[in-house]
């Protein structure tokens, strides 16, 4: 017996109490006789073997760029999870997945492989999972919610030009989750489509199916395709192993460039016609006579209903148009509270509104120009998006019955509500090369009955070298400020706050909404190296006392920025460690009359572990002028680790300590401040799943010892998924600040993404001082709201 089978049993033992399986030619390769090692070897051993690695076991070679032609199904195909159709008879096979994270390029410890065929309306995939079925994690959840879970995804890009394209992930129930990604805008998860999956878990692991109409999909008119894809496995044990069909060079950024490619699909067209999405709803809702009193009456109104229609009209395969009148009159999904007790400036919240939701790709840019919720309240929108060659262009307009106007300033922004507005933004956007690009928009504002506010930017996104690209967003902006007494009203409070200057630009204009008219700009370049080991950004930014984004989301101007950040990645095949990253980020910020405001350093660490868990730990040291005051002793210590050490239960924990300004204190002084935050993921089985989540900010004057402020929100949010198609859901949350309960729960029943039941209901209570018998605290509903919404998707 050879001194690596001698060490076998030895290396086994120790990883196996480490909790990750290794088959035996992977514990040849990286058996030593653990005994023998020094104790300080021992250690960085355990932690990240690699360097002491033998070469042993059979080769494997990754695909590199693999190429793939799909032949057309010799009959059909049902989608069961089941390989038994005559269909899948001499379809194309993709084989030899890859470890691409955390392993760098291994052979996987599991089989993977897939099939694929097409007819005139579909694109069929069947991936075959081998593992033990008794260690497979899969939920019956909602779509797009398959947190832990093993998983299948297929990335496609059917242009081929590495610019943008789908993504589809399912699950070993055949659950589904889709999203739309794009260089520059990352994935969009709110994107949906229309296709059919299944699943079913085995005797030797488990096994997708996929039907993907043509009809869902946007690529060119060419009699046969060729397409970018990439076959990929997820596999959460004692790490997130990720293993894919085509392998990936950690030296090159560009994932999709190194995809496989499919060929052979002839005959086959993108998807025509019309679809129209009907939709009503019933309401009922009710609310105290006078909020401010809990004695008051609680008056219910009359009961209600409202109607709307979206129409979607693809003249061509690259061309779609859609018309929504009342669109998002209910909307489900309610906003997390965020804590708000020291920031001065207005705060950013998810877009959840489906129609905004689509084509949300395109609008992406380095400057916020866009950004839809500031579209509040549309009657009727309009949506045109476009990809030709290599072109795409997005046009979007709405008639908004109440338009939200951010006001940004040097210190703080004030956030108004107007009156009516009309809205449009264009969008266009060219490829140059392949990974590069770049484009225009264009945004425009008109209130009623007066005031406008426009804005006009150039970006571009240029890879210089394999591993070097330059960014760049320039943006030219003229505002006509509406003249209305009641704005000004709005502002009233911040001004007496001093929370925002009453001048600004050098005193030339009133920080009230008075009619006054100027142009403005912004500007942000970037230059960017990303490689197996170092990523480094250099980033200079503006943003003039004059430039507002009309439609965007930009709440502070009247500054100069420029920064540096740098990390360095180091990588391990086996152990206990998986990756490690130090990092560093300095930067010095003024105004624009030249007066420095903030400088600051930062040193951090990320460590990525067995047992998928990851810890973050970050100092900074700042010093800043804040509305005329000097503080140059704010320091913060920040901790994050999150982990996912068993199957059931995810923990998430986030804390900061240090010296911070309290910026709404007139006039500000230091603080010595705690923000705290848990998280919890728990599944409960594999229908039910509960995710709490507590935040925590407080802060005390650091000469004082004066308690500045304190805050707490708690939130559980809990589902229950009783059939692939029906699920409830239940949130509670609890926020001391303004001392509410908001209790808001929801039936669901969804045939498909755009074909579904809502049947619901929030209920606000509010906790009145001194409200209750002998002056105690009292606790009562404050408002309510009862509603069910149907819509159906008809496609023609």
């Amino acid at each position: 017996m050879n001194l690596v089978k001698i060490f076998h049993v030895n290396y086994v033992s120790l990883v196996g109490m480490l909790g990750e399986p290794l088959n035996e030619s992977e514990a040849d390769m990286k058996a030593l006789h653990a005994p023998m090692l020094p104790a300080g070897m021992l250690l960085i051993w355990i932690l990240a073997p690699g360097s002491f690695s033998m070469a042993c076991g059979d080769e494997f070679t990754p695909n590199v760029r693999p190429m793939l032609e799909v032949s057309r199904a010799p009959g059909p195909i049902t989608i069961d999870g089941r390989l038994g159709d005559s269909g899948w008879r001499d379809a194309a096979r993709a084989a030899d997945f890859a470890e691409f994270d955390p392993g760098d390029q291994l052979r996987p410890p599991v089989e993977t492989e897939a099939l694929l065929a097409y007819d005139d309306g579909h694109l069929y995939l069947a991936v075959i999972c081998w593992d033990d079925p008794e260690t497979v994690r899969a939920t019956l959840c909602d779509r797009d919610q398959m947190r832990g879970n093993d998983v299948v995804y297929v990335e496609l890009d059917t242009s081929g030009e590495a610019e943008w394209g789908y993504g589809l992930m399912i699950n070993p129930y055949g659950v589904q989750g889709d999203w739309i990604w794009s260089r520059g805008g990352g994935s969009d998860w709110s994107y949906d489509l229309a296709w059919e999956s299944a699943g079913e878990i085995n005797g030797d692991g488990y096994l997708i199916e996929i039907a993907l109409p043509f009809s869902s999909l946007r690529f060119p008119k060419r009699e046969e395709q060729r397409w970018r894809i990439n076959l990929n496995r997820i596999r959460p044990r004692g790490s997130w192993y990720q293993y894919a069909w085509a392998a990936y060079d950690r030296d090159d950024p560009c994932q999709a460039c190194q995809w496989g490619t499919i060929t052979g699909i002839r005959g086959v067209s993108s998807g025509k016609g019309i679809e129209i999405l009907p939709g009503v709803i019933g309401f009922q809702a009710g609310a105290l006579d006078d909020p401010g009193n809990p004695d008051s009456r609680f008056e219910n109104e009359d009961p209600d209903g409202e109607m709307a229609l979206g129409v979607t009209y693809n003249p061509t395969s690259n061309l779609t148009a859609e018309v929504t009148l009342n669109p998002d009159f209910s909307q489900v999904e309610a906003d997390a509270d965020q804590i708000d007790l020291n920031t001065t400036f207005a705060l950013l919240y998810p877009e959840k509104r489906h129609f905004f939701q689509e084509g949300s790709d395109l609008f992406v840019t380095r400057l916020s120009s866009y950004y839809s919720r500031m579209i509040n309240d549309p009657s009727l929108a309009a949506k045109v998006t476009g990809r030709t060659g290599r072109w795409s262009v997005a046009y979007a307009v709405a008639r908004d019955e109440h338009s939200p106007v951010i006001l940004p300033f040097e210190h703080g922004s004030a956030c108004l509500l107007t009156g009516r507005s009309t809205a449009n933004v264009l969008r266009l956007k060219r490829i140059l090369g392949q990974d590069s690009s770049t484009g225009l928009m264009l945004t425009d504002r008109r209130l009623d009955p007066r005031g406008s506010g426009t804005l006009l930017g150039w970006d571009g996104d240029v890879r210089l070298h394999r591993n070097v690209r330059l960014q760049w967003h320039a943006v030219g902006t003229h505002t006509e400020e509406p003249d209305d007494p009641g704005l000004t009203q709005q502002m009233a409070w911040l001004l007496e706050e001093g929370l925002v200057d009453s001048t600004f630009d050098e005193g030339s204009h009133t920080a009230a909404p008075d009619g006054e008219t100027y142009d403005g700009h912004a500007l942000v370049v970037n230059l960017e190296e990303r490689s197996r080991h170092l990523d480094f950004d250099l980033t200079y930014e503006e943003r003039s006392p004059t430039y507002r984004a009309h439609l965007g989301y930009e709440p502070r101007n009247d500054q100069r920025m420029v920064e540096c950040r740098s990390n360095y990645t180091l990588t391990f095949d086996n152990g206990m460690l998986e990756r490690l990253e130090p990092s560093a980020h300095v930067g010095r910020q003024w105004n624009f009359s030249g007066e420095r405001n903030l400088e600051w350093f930062q040193l951090g660490l990320f460590t990525q572990l067995k047992a998928q868990t990851k810890i973050t730990a970050t100092y900074r040291t700042d010093t800043e002028r804040f509305r005329g005051v000097d503080f140059d002793d704010i320091w913060n210590l920040y901790g994050a680790i999150t982990s996912s050490f068993s199957e059931p239960l995810t923990l998430g924990l986030t804390f900061q300590r240090g010296h911070q300004i309290a910026r709404l204190q007139r006039p500000p002084v230091m603080g010595r401040q705690t923000d705290l935050s848990l998280t919890a993921y728990i599944k409960a089985s594999d229908r039910m799943i509960l995710q709490p989540r507590f935040s925590f900010l407080a802060s005390r004057d650091l000469d004082t010892g004066r308690d500045l402020f304190e805050g707490t929100i708690a939130r559980v949010l809990s589902t229950f998924q009783w059939t692939r198609n029906l699920s409830t859901r239940l949130v509670v949350q609890y926020n001391d600040i303004y001392r509410t309960w908001d209790v808001d729960p929801l039936l669901t029943y969804r045939v498909t993404p755009f074909s579904v039941l809502y049947a619901g209901s929030t209920h606000d209570y509010q906790t009145f001082d001194g409200g209750g018998p002998g002056g105690q605290d009292r606790t009562r509903l404050a408002a309510r709201q009862v509603f069910l919404k149907v819509q159906y998707l008809f496609q023609y």
